[in-house]
């Protein structure tokens, strides 16, 4: 059946090929089906408390009224359902519902971890855009790399460096695992979706309306894969990225039969407008894909570090001086107030006590208190940052269906 999507302001209107009963039921229209995968970020290490921070920005204001009743409760999307699969190790599990707060990282998969993702504003965003029911298919796993663990298919087996072998690791049997587990994961909820969406009406059918890649730090610190080139070469280190990347795009769409998914990739953006050399290589790298004559007007780039929280990344960069001069008294380094040994524990202690005392305000330790629950490869752990990427990542899914029509069941 053919469909087409255009967006009007802010109101996305389904259009059958044939005429619709006004009368008809929501539920009959075709179920949109978004895929959300990646890792730790994709996972979401911000905690629920975090949230209220947002109140602090007027900016925000608009968005933390979506997110809440009115009693101040957290909103449950009554038109959007999620099926989370995670875990540590090979402990995998799923987590399902109706999607609200809760479905961040998880120790335990099928169990409310107190966190949120991306997944909570994209869901919301596009429930009050849509017409249709949704469900959110999230695959996502801590410390995962597109060279190795999310392979695709395309790139061939990974080939192990010298110090994988030395070192025992990355072994060829488990390159492409989390490739595969997404797509076999993503297959079996599609194949019962009843199970996931009790609404769920076979008549309707389905129909595979975006896919959001968030995912990079493991690439970006990698020195193995992506080795560092001469000081005057003007090549991307992170080039093979792309080029795995635009792989993973092509493998995915054939995998699940939908050739111009709309597919948004999250361009990672810790330390927000102000990157490292490398991390401006490596966000070039991931954006690149999205310039392809193959890919215009169905997949794009969106970056991630215009909602990197600069004051909270100032009071993070503090407290990591604070650890190196606990480092440095507790070593004995030269040039420094320990070196010669004759601080005690308790001195130490006392010292580093005062030191932090000095370098952070009672003002920036009560804002990184409200506003932070993690670290800076985490976005710093904080619910504003997560929810306005969640809103980013949808309104940039919503843009791209105006050209794409997906793929119908």
């Amino acid at each position: 059946m053919l469909r087409c999507v255009c967006l009007l302001g802010c109101l996305l209107i389904a259009v059958s090929s044939h005429a619709e009963d006004p009368a008809d039921s929501k539920s009959t229209k075709p179920l949109q089906v978004y895929i959300l995968a990646g890792q730790s970020n994709m996972e979401g290490h911000a905690k629920v408390e975090t949230i209220d921070y947002m109140s602090d920005d007027p900016s925000c204001e608009a968005l933390l009224n979506r997110m809440r009743n009115q009693d101040g409760t957290f909103r449950v999307c009554d038109r959007v359902s999620i099926s989370y699969l995670t875990g540590r190790g090979d402990n995998n599990g799923e987590g399902v519902g109706k999607l609200t707060v809760g479905y961040g990282s998880r120790p335990s998969p099928s169990e409310d971890g107190g966190k949120i993702g991306p997944e909570f504003t994209f869901g919301l965003t596009l429930e009050e855009n849509t017409e249709a029911s949704i469900l959110l298919i999230k695959t996502a796993w801590g410390g995962k790399s597109l060279f190795y663990d999310f392979r695709p298919p395309s790139a061939g087996v990974y080939p192990r460096t010298k110090n994988d072998i030395e070192r025992d690791r990355n072994g060829e049997k488990e390159s492409g695992k989390y490739y595969r587990l997404m797509v076999d994961h993503v297959k079996s909820v599609l194949n019962d979706i009843e199970r996931v969406v009790p609404s769920y009406q076979s008549d309707q059918g389905y129909e595979l309306a975006g896919f959001v890649w968030f995912q990079g730090w493991n690439d970006v610190v990698n020195r193995d894969v992506y080795p560092r080139l001469p000081a005057d070469s003007d090549q991307n280190r992170f080039e093979k990225y792309s080029e795995w990347m635009a792989d993973f795009i092509r493998d995915v769409r054939s995998d699940l039969n939908a050739a111009e998914l709309p597919f948004v990739i999250g361009v990672m953006g810790v330390d927000g407008e102000h990157p490292s050399s490398d991390h401006q290589q490596f966000r070039d790298a991931m954006a690149a894909p999205a310039k392809l004559d193959e890919f215009r007007g169905n997949v794009v780039a969106v970056p991630t570090g215009p909602y990197w929280d600069d004051e909270l990344g100032a009071t993070a960069s503090k407290f990591a001086e604070v650890r190196q001069k606990s480092y440095q008294l507790r070593t004995k380094q030269r040039g420094h107030e320990n070196h010669d040994g004759s601080m005690s524990e308790e001195q130490q202690a006392e010292f580093m006590r005062e030191f932090e005392r000095e370098l952070i305000s009672e003002e920036e330790l009560a804002l990184w208190n409200r506003g932070a629950s993690n670290a800076g490869y985490h976005y710093l752990g904080c619910g504003k940052t997560m929810a306005q990427i969640g809103e980013a990542f949808a309104w940039a899914m919503l843009e791209l269906q105006g050209n794409s029509s997906g793929s119908s069941n």
